[in-house]
């Protein structure tokens, strides 16, 4: 049983990667993060830390040559959910590119001048791709998945829930797997029946089962090129198209609205905490304490914006604290530092009220504890990795279904 080689594209501090290894059949031969517009590249700097810098790059992505970037099987990554649209037309065979500094068209090129594009794609994003931008809901994610076409790739996709599978954190991401014509899983996908695929026969399906009665699918084409698609893809429609998960095909989108099925193990907020092991720094002083429960607390006041227009603003309340009980809210990227906020998670413990520390949230996202730590990284900045980080276990489990998949078509 041989691994199979990797590329992780935008690679934070180690997500994906973390998530195949633990696997014991993949092994990433090269990977790149770069933080634009950033002096010190933290997140590279844990990444080298952890996995060493043999084979990492750490320059932007759209500005690495091609011949750098060595043959794989596999592209991975968590590639930002930014504007897509098509902006200019080459005069050439390529035919066309997107706006500079749009990372979705970094892994374009890679799939597309690439001699040997890798056969598997496994991505991930916020789960907004699927109807965004809100003048044209579905818009970013049918110009992927045509791009993806016009390379000779399927793709299917799914929302997952990382709590709806016993993991720690509420956090909802979109999952793309995208297949080449060339491998044995595309062929299969073509003869089977997509809402057989969606529902128990496909890759993720296969990882984190389904409730039974799947509805059965909508199915359109996506039309035209990516230009006229940019253009014109559902001007008139409030919703977008995309369901929760999905089939895309030769042109062909099926899609529907599932829900999870798991009567599993399941592990939450108070299982991650380190009890008694936490330094004063992280407690809530007595003289903040109206602070955090004006902002966590519902509210209906009049304001005023900058311009002097005033409003009426209301907000329901959150818990607080946090149930101990439940898996976590969704980590934010501002979740660190000690000045209240609404969004950051609060527990209560014996010696009081107090914030999560780096290694709680590293566990909320089921990394090893302390992955992140490192001189000269603070922990707010560790929070804000957590932010922006994936639930590893979602990855593990997809990867070895992927994994499967191929060997038993081989």
């Amino acid at each position: 049983m041989k691994e199979l080689k990797v590329i992780e594209l935008f690679a934070g501090v180690g997500g994906f990667r973390l998530g195949l290894e633990k696997t014991g059949n993949y092994r990433v031969v090269w990977s790149n993060q770069w933080e634009p517009s950033t002096k010190i590249q933290h997140a590279s700097k844990v990444y080298e830390a952890r996995f060493g810098s043999k084979n990492h790059s750490n320059e932007d992505i759209a500005e690495v040559p091609l011949k750098e970037i060595p043959d794989a099987e596999l592209l991975v990554g968590g590639f930002p959910c930014q504007d897509y649209s098509v902006a200019t037309t080459l005069q050439n065979s390529k035919g066309l590119i997107g706006k500079k500094g749009v990372l979705w068209w970094s892994i374009h090129r890679i799939l597309s001048e690439k001699k040997n594009p890798p056969n598997y794609l496994f991505l991930e994003n916020v789960d907004r791709l699927l109807k965004s931008p809100s003048t044209q809901r579905g818009r970013d994610f049918a110009i992927i998945l045509k791009s993806l076409e016009e390379l000779g790739y399927a793709v299917e996709w799914r929302v997952i829930n990382a709590a709806d599978y016993g993991m720690p954190q509420r956090r909802r991401r979109v999952f793309l797997l995208a297949y080449h014509r060339s491998t044995e899983i595309y062929k299969r996908l073509q003869e089977s029946n997509a809402a057989t695929w969606m529902g128990t026969d496909g890759v993720i399906a296969s990882a984190l089962p389904l409730n039974k009665s799947i509805k059965p699918p909508s199915v359109f084409t996506i039309e035209g090129d990516l230009v006229h698609l940019s253009e014109s893809f559902n001007t008139s429609k409030e919703l977008s198209p995309f369901e929760n998960t999905g089939v895309y095909i030769k042109g062909a989108v099926y899609t529907t609205k599932t829900l999870s099925a798991y009567d599993g193990a399941k592990t939450v907020l108070g299982d991650v905490l380190q009890n008694g092991e936490v330094v004063e720094d992280f407690f809530i002083p007595k003289e903040d304490l109206s602070k955090w429960e004006y902002l966590k607390g519902a509210k209906k006041e009049t304001r005023t914006a900058k311009n002097g227009f005033i409003y009426q603003y209301s907000e329901g309340s959150m818990v607080f604290p946090d149930a101990l009980d439940k898996a976590s809210r969704t980590i934010i990227t501002g979740e660190g530092g000690k000045s209240a906020s609404r969004f950051k998670h609060v527990v209560s413990t014996k010696k009081g009220l107090r914030r999560l520390t780096p290694v709680e949230l590293e566990r909320l996202n089921m990394f090893p504890d302390n992955h992140t730590k490192l001189e000269g990284i603070s922990d707010t900045k560790r929070a804000f990795f957590m932010g922006n980080a994936l639930v590893i276990g979602v990855v593990e489990k997809i990867a070895a279904s992927l994994f499967e998949k191929i060997e038993s078509n081989r």
